[in-house]
């Protein structure tokens, strides 16, 4: 049904559809149900109003056709397009009344994850030509994960971990009730099959990190000149991951210092809804 969505994640993408049109529909619409004549139909466009990168539009169509089963949603853009503002998303039409419903949740949902994609872009764009791959980070809206993450891969990310239970990521607080970073990764090698990362704020922590074996070090808010000194300790010993402080201005740095990949939380933490519109004409 959605594209580039694991099949096994559809239904719960679903679930969050209807409950946010449950939650800005609730027992109906009193103003288009007083207003609107129940026989009327509207035909529109959706149109950006500023240049982005588009994710979310076949959530869009579903939101519709949640509330109006015999809308009529046609996409004239792709998932990923990069477009120009006053650039046709997708035409629409069917009963004026449903399709008003609809109208606020689809827009929300399409902003927030074209926001979401376009940020990222910039983020991609800014390290293009290095080695370093971008990563999104769980720091998401809660119930909105598995679409966040999606619109950061339509900006051209990768996805790190999608939860707790997909990945080993030994951080400090973890080294804290463990009492040592050697004693917390010798308990994560009781289960063979994941790969171990580990957060490290400092040069004797890395060192301390290569000697037992991990996979993955996760170079914590340092500095670019520390950086490149925690590159050249682990001598490709393990994949390196830089993250904490990142930003458009120092990204490029980071990269060129050597690590492998970049995570940075505001991608999905703190990235503004682009303006997109929906302009309704009525049909004769």
């Amino acid at each position: 049904m959605f594209p580039q969505i694991n099949p096994d994640l559809q239904s719960s993408v679903l679930r969050l559809i209807v409950d946010a049109l449950a939650e800005d529909i609730g027992s109906g619409d009193i103003t288009s149900n007083l207003l609107i004549p129940v026989d009327l139909r509207f035909s529109g466009i959706i149109v950006t109003r500023e240049s982005m990168i588009l994710a979310g539009l076949p959530f869009v169509a579903e939101i519709f056709r949640q509330v109006v089963q015999e809308a009529r949603f046609v996409p004239k853009a792709n998932d990923g397009d990069k477009l120009k503002a006053k650039s046709v998303l997708a035409e629409l039409s069917g009963p004026a009344r449903g399709l008003m419903n609809a109208e606020r949740t689809a827009l929300n949902l399409l902003q927030h994850l074209s926001g979401i994609a376009t940020l990222t872009r910039h983020y991609v764009d800014a390290i293009s030509g290095t080695k370093a791959i971008l990563l999104d980070t769980r720091k998401t809206i809660p119930g909105l994960r598995q679409l966040a993450k999606y619109a950061t891969r339509m900006g051209g990310a990768c996805n790190h971990r999608i939860g707790l239970y997909d990945g080993i990521l030994i951080k400090d607080n973890h080294i804290a009730v463990c009492e040592s970073l050697t004693e917390a990764i010798r308990r994560a090698k009781i289960v063979e099959t994941n790969k171990i990362e580990v957060e490290c704020d400092t040069l004797d922590q890395v060192d301390e990190a290569i000697n037992a074996g991990v996979d993955i070090i996760l170079l914590d808010n340092m500095a670019p000149d520390l950086l490149r000194r925690a590159v050249d300790l682990i001598n490709g010993r393990a994949l390196i991951e830089a993250s904490g402080g990142i930003t458009l201005k120092n990204i490029r740095e980071i990269a060129e210092s050597g690590v492998d990949f970049i995570s940075v939380g505001c991608l999905t933490q703190s990235a503004v809804a682009v303006d997109i519109g929906l302009d309704w004409v009525q049909e004769c």
